[in-house]
């Protein structure tokens, strides 16, 4: 259950599949060895450490480059993480409902200071308090870096602003993620309308693409058919609709689309056209590679 949730923490911040599977599995590796009754919250405790191996990860990665600037000291590893707070509207991107598939690497053209502040307050909702221990900062610092990347994401967009999906949104996905990774039919069963629908892009030569299924029960089916437990899912958690991408073998495989209506997933519009998702792919490059100041 937290393996899918973490995976998707890790993506947000490195934009790179094999290292987010790599984190977590070293997050595992860590929880192993240590004293498991001693852990209260094993949950909170694997978000702390998922999140400071991928500090590292990024900041390793900056030394290589002999960068001399946005230094940040990564603490010992803690063992506890506070209750995610709820986030202030004033402190939240505007909202617009259109949003282009290159919102898709927004996050990707943030520093990654700001990106990890980002991520870990607006997405995940962790309280600044716990990101300052994270970044070896003070929570007025990482305020700041929230504010600049919400003003950077603002001005990659085409539109007057864009939206990080709310906590109903963000919860809907994660289970549709979840239930997908452990072909749970009665999980997806539980997240879809009775009548809704999914249609799917595969390009302009696929006779298939514009078709359309209809009901819950085919919907599932469908999901589970082509998005089982083969296949690693993880939100990409700007724009108008909730985002998932998957990938085989770390390879884009396709971009899920997810409309929703009252807390439940009304339509599903699937993305496999080979040249969008080419496309895709070469401006997702692995943020622990991209600019570092």
């Amino acid at each position: 259950m937290n393996r899918s949730y973490l995976v998707d923490l890790a993506f947000a911040m490195l934009r790179d599949i094999g290292a987010s599977e790599d984190a977590v599995q070293e997050a595992f590796a860590r929880l192993a060895v240590t004293d498991f009754d001693s852990i209260e919250d094993k949950r909170g405790w694997l978000i702390v450490v998922t999140s400071r191996i991928c500090l590292n990860q990024i900041n390793s990665a900056r030394s290589r480059r002999e960068q001399t600037h946005e230094t940040s000291t990564i603490e010992s590893i803690g063992v506890s993480v506070p209750q995610a707070l709820p986030v202030d509207p004033a402190d939240r991107v505007t909202l617009d409902d259109e949003v282009r598939l290159a919102l898709l690497v927004v996050l990707q053209q943030l520093k990654p200071a700001e990106r990890v502040v980002f991520v870990l307050h607006d997405i995940f909702r962790l309280p600044f308090d716990t990101i300052a221990e994270t970044m070896g900062r003070s929570p007025a610092s990482c305020r700041q870096l929230a504010r600049r990347a919400r003003m950077r994401v603002t001005a990659k967009s085409d539109y007057a602003g864009i939206e990080v999906d709310t906590v109903e949104e963000r919860l809907v996905t994660e289970r549709f993620i979840q239930a997908c990774s452990n072909g749970d039919v009665s999980g997806l069963l539980e997240l879809l309308e009775p009548g809704a629908s999914g249609g799917v892009d595969l390009g302009p030569a696929d006779q298939r693409t514009g078709q359309v299924v209809h009901g819950s029960r085919r919907v599932a089916r469908n999901l589970l058919r082509y998005f089982g437990s083969w296949t690693t899912l993880v939100s990409n958690p700007l724009g108008g609709h909730s985002i998932v991408l998957a990938f085989v073998e770390q390879r884009l495989y396709a971009v899920i689309l997810l409309s929703l209506r009252s807390d439940l997933i009304q339509e599903i519009h699937v993305i496999a056209d080979p040249e969008k998702l080419a496309f895709l792919s070469k401006q997702l490059s692995p943020a622990i590679t991209g600019d570092a100041t």
